[in-house]
């Protein structure tokens, strides 16, 4: 329910195999084959991602891409784009917000649309998925799956049930009978630690969460067992937030004193790799490119930047570019004034799982 007390209308928008779609989309020649996105399956690289072709071969994201090629030797193998990603969901996006100004982005290729006020041209929440669906594929020759429901869990939910390619709808008075089926891992913020203490306890289905009193769950879960109690009911009063995507995150320092040696812009260095790392991961976000800023008494100002091939979260990951970075300016034989770490060319947080298998 809303703060009025109207029933919400929520549409969680999830592109289908967004990076492979695209480089097909742009290739015709790659339809109907096995394409796979990711890192060079003959070093250690990873599956970003695979098309509906590959995975009847098993194939997934976050699989060594190694694996991959054994599992499907015809498969075609191709390098993210991450820039060409991001353009085409700039694009996809407006079709969002010509609909709706209450776009949430999730990730590149994800989206919550709250359309309860917005349904004058359409009627219903129904017709306006099926809008965007029709102006995706004409528009972008792509195709999207869409979830709606009374809330963003449901919506979400729904969207990941009717893949690829599908529309799921599930009214108020429908939302128990969807969820209790359903493994506990389809619920938001159920990972697999969370997964493994409600098996511990002989809980595997929603249905057999939604049998619980709050108290067993707070017993076990602390806060985080009200939310499971609620979402089991499939309440969920988060609001989509309307904010821009943020398009980067950093941090930087100004010192009185400059600094003089490069041990001490290191430690700097370090101190706000961490900062930056856990401002990805609280945000479910991971990072592509790595940009140091580097100002000089005289306020002269220098950035030094690099892209990795698989994204990232990780700390030291991030600190060790940034001093690699440090090293391309004159840092260390001129003071510095200024120090900044900053990430930019965001993608879903997901993809940080695919850094273990990347050389960097």
């Amino acid at each position: 329910m809303g703060e009025s007390g109207r029933v919400r209308r929520i549409l969680h928008c999830d592109m289908d195999c967004y990076f492979a779609a695209v480089h097909t989309r742009d290739d015709p020649s790659l339809a109907g084959k096995p394409v796979v996105v990711g890192g060079d399956p003959a070093s250690r690289g990873v599956v970003a991602s695979a098309n509906y072709e590959a995975r009847r071969y098993g194939i997934h994201s976050a699989m060594p891409a190694s694996r991959a090629r054994r599992l499907c030797p015809q498969a075609i193998f191709l390098s993210p784009d991450f820039p060409r990603y991001r353009r085409e969901s700039d694009r996809i996006f407006a079709i969002y917000r010509e609909l709706t100004p209450e776009v949430e982005t999730a990730s590149l290729d994800e989206a919550y649309l709250d359309v309860t006020e917005h349904l004058e041209a359409f009627g219903t929440a129904t017709a306006v998925a099926k809008e965007i669906r029709r102006r995706v594929r004409e528009e972008r020759g792509l195709t999207v799956s869409v979830g709606v429901g009374p809330n963003c869990l449901v919506a979400k939910i729904a969207s990941d049930a009717c893949k690829p390619d599908g529309l799921k709808v599930v009214p108020p008075e429908r939302v128990q009978a969807f969820l209790d089926p359903l493994p506990v891992r389809r619920l938001h913020g159920v990972g697999p630690a969370t997964e493994r203490a409600l098996a511990a306890m002989g809980i595997a289905t929603v249905a057999e969460l939604c049998a619980r009193p709050m108290e067993a769950l707070l017993a076990r879960f602390r806060s985080h067992g009200r939310t499971l109690y609620e979402y089991a009911r499939g309440i969920d009063e988060r609001p989509v937030e309307t904010q821009h995507e943020r398009k980067s995150l950093g941090t930087e320092n100004t010192y009185r004193e400059d600094l003089a040696h490069i041990e001490a812009m290191d430690e700097q260095l370090e101190a706000m790799a961490e900062e930056v790392g856990d401002g990805l991961t609280r945000r479910e976000l991971a990072a592509c490119t790595i940009t140091v800023k580097v100002r000089y008494p005289d306020f002269t100002t220098v950035t030094r930047s690099r892209t990795f091939a698989i994204p990232t979260t990780n700390a030291k990951r991030i600190g060790a570019a940034a001093k690699t970075l440090l090293r391309r300016t004159e840092a260390g034989r001129r003071k510095v004034r200024l120090l900044g770490v900053s990430a930019s060319t965001l993608v879903p947080g997901t993809m940080r799982q695919l850094e273990l298998f990347d050389d960097g």
